[in-house]
């Protein structure tokens, strides 16, 4: 495998530490040996292809940790401070397989913070402290991209789908071309046009949940399938069983669709954006008022913090890959080009803890930054 240069020691890094640290972040240093299932169940697709895997003497699947946000999770789930407030930081080697240069180890630091109540507050100093960070490498302005998840779950569920659509639209959000696609199939559902084996879909969405998923495992695994494109065989099962559902349900209105299409082509900065997305709820009768509510605290309080909010670009349509996001996220870019690829990014992922198995919801919100990419800026102090 050929790694990055080793940079932990580069000073810069150091004093960016330092800076988390006085801002209230303890650091950790999470195992860099870590439980595959965590990254294969709630990683998008691109780092689920990416991982490097092995297998222990008892058969359990280990990686490399390919980002450093889970295995903090993890490591604040296992400690006494678990549910409480807490925010952490950290800087060091993360592992995903690149076709492009053959680099398969990169450096990066981070922030980790759990626990707080105050959403719109946390997140105005999530973002404030990575434009900080790419200051602190010469870049006081980079280009600031930023979407909301959260408000296209707000509008899923303002429209009143069914169940199975609500799920699959919000999770396939972050995924451009499953999303057009499912909108692609909300328009044929109820319709002739169904896949060949609309028999079997039919049968197993009036079936016991649970036999009929373990009926898909079993039928997998003796065809030899352990995994396709990074997903589980059980992953596979559910997958199916969702289509199962999915083609069961009744075909959306086309304006149902063309509201869906209508908020994906809203974008701007968050003050015009705003006003665009209050007209569309208007116009289409959906309760979404908290949701805006929310999106437009936390626009003055990036404003508060010497955020010049015309300068972000924001995007309904706007997603970073991840699968575990659930509400604002961002990236932040060289104007210049003199890296490729965001620099820093983050947002909001308040489902992480649930799908780790806590039944109490925990607020997180973090982001990483890129230090190789940073170093290429050729500032800093």
């Amino acid at each position: 495998m050929t790694t990055a240069p080793n940079t932990a020691d580069d000073s810069r890094a150091a004093q960016l530490l330092a800076t988390f640290e006085r801002e209230g972040h303890v650091r950790v240093r999470p195992a860099i040996l870590q439980p595959a299932e965590p990254f294969l169940a709630l990683s998008g697709e691109d780092i689920r292809r990416r991982m490097y895997l092995v297998t222990d003497l008892d058969g359990s699947e280990l990686c490399l940790r390919p980002d450093l946000t889970i295995p903090a999770a993890l490591d604040y789930l296992a400690s006494d401070r678990a549910g409480k407030p807490a925010g952490f930081c950290y800087l060091g080697p993360v592992f995903r397989q690149n076709r492009r240069d053959g680099v398969g180890e990169f450096l990066q630091a981070g922030i980790e913070s759990f626990g707080r109540d105050d959403k719109a507050a946390a997140d105005a100093e999530m973002l404030a402290l990575g434009i900080a960070t790419t200051a602190h490498y010469g870049l006081a302005a980079p280009d600031i991209r930023m979407g909301d998840v959260g408000l296209f779950a707000a509008l899923v569920a303002a429209l009143g789908l069914p169940a199975a659509w609500k799920r699959r639209l919000t999770k396939d959000f972050n995924r451009k071309l499953l999303l057009v696609n499912d909108l692609d199939q909300l328009t044929l559902a109820g319709t002739n046009e169904r896949p060949e084996y609309q028999g079997v879909l039919a049968a197993l969405a009036n079936s016991d949940p649970k036999g009929a998923r373990a009926l898909i495992t079993d039928l997998l695994s003796i065809a030899g399938i352990s995994t396709v494109g990074g997903r589980s065989v059980g992953e596979i099962a559910d997958r199916f069983l969702e289509q199962a559902e999915l083609g069961a349900s009744a075909a959306l209105p086309d304006e149902s669709c063309a509201v869906i299409e209508r908020f994906l082509a809203i974008s701007g900065d968050p003050a015009s954006a705003a006003s665009e997305l209050r007209c569309l709820a208007d116009a289409a009768g959906l309760a979404m008022t908290p949701a805006l509510d929310r999106f437009e605290e936390r626009t003055r309080l990036f404003a508060a913090r010497g955020i010049d909010t015309s300068r972000i670009s924001f995007a309904t349509a706007f997603g970073r890959g991840l699968d575990y996001y659930t509400g604002f996220v961002f990236e932040l870019h060289d104007p210049e080009r003199r890296a490729t690829g965001q620099l820093v990014a983050g947002g909001r992922y308040d489902g992480l803890f649930a799908r780790l198995g806590r039944t109490e919801p925990i607020p997180a919100v973090g982001l990483a930054a890129w230090i190789e990419r940073l170093a290429l800026l050729g500032g800093g102090r």
